[in-house]
């Protein structure tokens, strides 16, 4: 069955990350639906704590009782597939979930470099499990032993940053320019924190990975970097769950929507996060992203639910927020669009934004959540105080009638 109750519209969520959490919240004030958010960890992770997790400076998890609106029904488990026809998704556990509306944020992960040696001897970080992987291997290896991260986007910057502060040495190979994203002037900074705190930073068009081995990397240009262990951070792709289902993805695999981030094969199924792919927008992969798209998401659902047009999706960026250490970090501002301007914050302030923007994303869902479940009671509130008028305006003249019926004691 979709739903246990015939008065309310079941929807199930698949994926608890940021825009799984921030859709499935909104969608909880409304006490005429019940909301189900499949995911397969217990707990809620922070992805933008993974290289803390790695340092061993955080544990990138907080509890879904924290962020999750208690009317949101969690079930723990992994979709491995989405029957649209039917309306249900099928678990890896061989039970199946029925649905009246589908949200599908499953989010994005590592993806195979296809680079010889590299899933054998490259340690990605791009899920918790990935993370956990790694932070033993570190721990295990020597203080000097050196270190390759691959990738010089936010993750790789970030985990090289992180490493070189506990006086690990660590070369970071960008594989092309370092933050590509970054406006050159923040660039700048970022390369100079990275010296200070002794990272070997190899940058440029020949720097590309070709080959890693137990104990190197070796470069496009014939360079060898040694490398006791090696991060891998280049690249995300998103799980195949939409192409496996039978529907509509792009190049990347993303569910592709119309503007609404209604999925183009059914209007049954709406997309949010990195794992989808709207029409006529290409918002970089994000938590910023995500926590916009989510919201929006859930709008779209309730709109079809009602029989009205829902309306087209649209993200606004501020900026991207990179640590540099604990002690350090760069907010690079950017134009609503995502291009970057001069303008960045960097230094302990720097740092102090990054670790605000980490606590404050938790609390934006943590809020989500506790909005949800106030307005929800306050509609379950005014729905019980019809009924009880109603039963009270019926049972008025029963009553009535009854005050002349003698008792059997008279």
């Amino acid at each position: 069955m979709a739903n246990t109750n015939a008065q309310q519209t079941g929807i199930v969520v698949i994926g608890g990350g940021y825009a799984g959490v921030m859709a499935a919240n909104r969608l909880a004030k409304r006490d005429d639906v019940a909301v189900t958010l499949v995911n397969p960890r217990p707990d809620f992770v922070e992805r933008i704590r993974l290289h803390q997790l790695a340092g061993g400076t955080h544990a990138a998890t907080t509890e879904y009782k924290k962020v999750l609106a208690d009317r949101v029904a969690l079930l723990v488990g992994s979709v491995t597939r989405i029957d649209a026809a039917g309306r249900r998704v099928e678990l890896a556990g061989g039970e199946t979930l029925g649905y009246d509306y589908l949200v599908y944020a499953v989010g994005s992960g590592s993806t195979d470099p296809q680079v010889p040696g590299a899933a054998e001897f490259a340690y990605p970080i791009a899920s918790l499990e990935e993370a956990q992987r790694l932070r033993p291997v570190l721990d295990a290896a020597p203080a000097a032993a050196p270190v390759a991260v691959v990738g010089a986007g936010p993750s790789g910057i970030e985990t090289a940053a992180e490493l070189a502060e506990q006086g690990r040495a660590v070369t970071l190979v960008c594989g092309g320019v370092l933050g590509p994203y970054l406006h050159r002037r923040g660039r700048r900074v970022v390369a100079e924190r990275l010296a200070a705190l002794g990272v070997v930073v190899v940058d440029g068009p020949d720097t590309k990975v070709t080959e890693v081995t137990r104990d190197s990397v070796r470069l496009a240009d014939g360079r060898v970097v040694a490398a006791e262990v090696t991060v891998w951070t280049a690249g995300f792709g998103v799980p195949d769950l939409a192409a496996r289902s039978g529907l509509s993805t792009d190049a990347l695999g993303r569910l592709r929507t119309d503007e609404t981030l209604t999925s183009v094969d059914d209007p049954r199924i709406v997309a949010a996060g990195d794992s989808a792919a709207p029409a006529g927008l290409d918002a970089r992969m994000s938590c910023q992203a995500a926590v916009q798209y989510g919201p929006q998401a859930a709008e779209t659902v309730l709109s079809r639910i009602a029989g009205a047009q829902p309306a087209p999706a649209h993200v606004k960026f501020a900026g991207q927020c990179i640590s540099l250490g604990r002690r350090a970090g760069i907010f690079q501002f950017s134009h609503k669009d995502d291009r970057a301007m001069r303008l960045h914050l960097a230094g302990r302030p720097g740092a102090a934004l990054k670790e605000l923007v980490c606590k404050s994303t938790v609390w934006q869902l943590a809020v989500e959540g506790r909005k949800a479940d106030k307005q929800a009671g306050k509609q379950a509130g005014k729905q019980a105080g019809k009924q009880a008028g109603t039963a009270a305006a019926a049972a008025g003249p029963m009553q009535a009638g009854r005050e002349g019926v003698p008792s059997r004691a008279s």
